[in-house]
C-alpha cells in the first residue's frame, strides 16, 4: 500500500504519516516487508507441522538444532516451544512425497532429535497476521 492510501485510512496527511511509519521502522516495531505468496500456485501444496523432541535439552543442544532449522528451506518458521516437544517447525513442501523425504532423511537422522511427530493440514481456515492491533498496548 502506498504512503498516502495508508494516510487516507488512518486519517491523517501523507508527510506526518510517512514520518511515523519512518519511525516505526527504525524503532524496529516494524521488521521488513514481504510479498504474500499464493504457495499452491507456485507449486508448493502441503502445509505440515511438525513437533521435535530432542534427546538433551542443554542450550548448546537447543542452539544447535535451531540453527540447523535456518538451513531447511522447507522449514519456513520454527519456534521453540516449552512442554512435551522442544521445537515447532512450520513446512511448507511440493508434495507429500518431498515432505516424507525430508522428515525421514534430515529431521529424524538430525543428531541429538528423539521424536518427531507431524501433523499435515487439511485447509487453512484463518490466514492473518501475526500480531492483532486490537492485542498490541499502547
Amino acid at each position: 500500500m502506498t504512503n498516502v492510501e495508508l494516510s487516507g485510512r488512518v486519517g491523517i496527511s501523507a508527510p506526518p504519516c510517512l514520518r511515523r511509519v519512518r519511525r516505526l521502522e527504525e524503532t524496529g516495531i516494524i521488521r521488513g516487508y514481504r510479498a504474500l505468496l499464493n504457495a499452491p500456485a507456485l507449486g508448493l501444496d502441503v502445509v505440515a507441522f511438525c513437533l521435535i523432541g530432542l534427546h538433551h535439552q542443554a542450550d548448546a543442544e537447543l542452539k544447535t538444532f535451531a540453527e540447523r532449522t535456518r538451513g531447511w528451506p522447507i522449514v519456513r518458521n520454527a519456534w521453540m516451544v516449552s512442554g512435551e516437544s522442544d521445537f515447532l517447525l512450520h513446512c511448507v513442501a511440493s508434495d507429500l512425497g518431498a515432505f516424507q523425504t525430508f522428515v525421514i532423511e534430515e529431521l529424524a537422522s538430525a543428531p541429538n532429535v528423539d521424536t518427531v511427530r507431524t501433523a499435515l493440514t487439511i485447509r487453512r481456515v484463518k490466514d492473518e497476521g501475526l500480531v492483532a492491533f486490537s492485542e498490541v498496548r499502547t
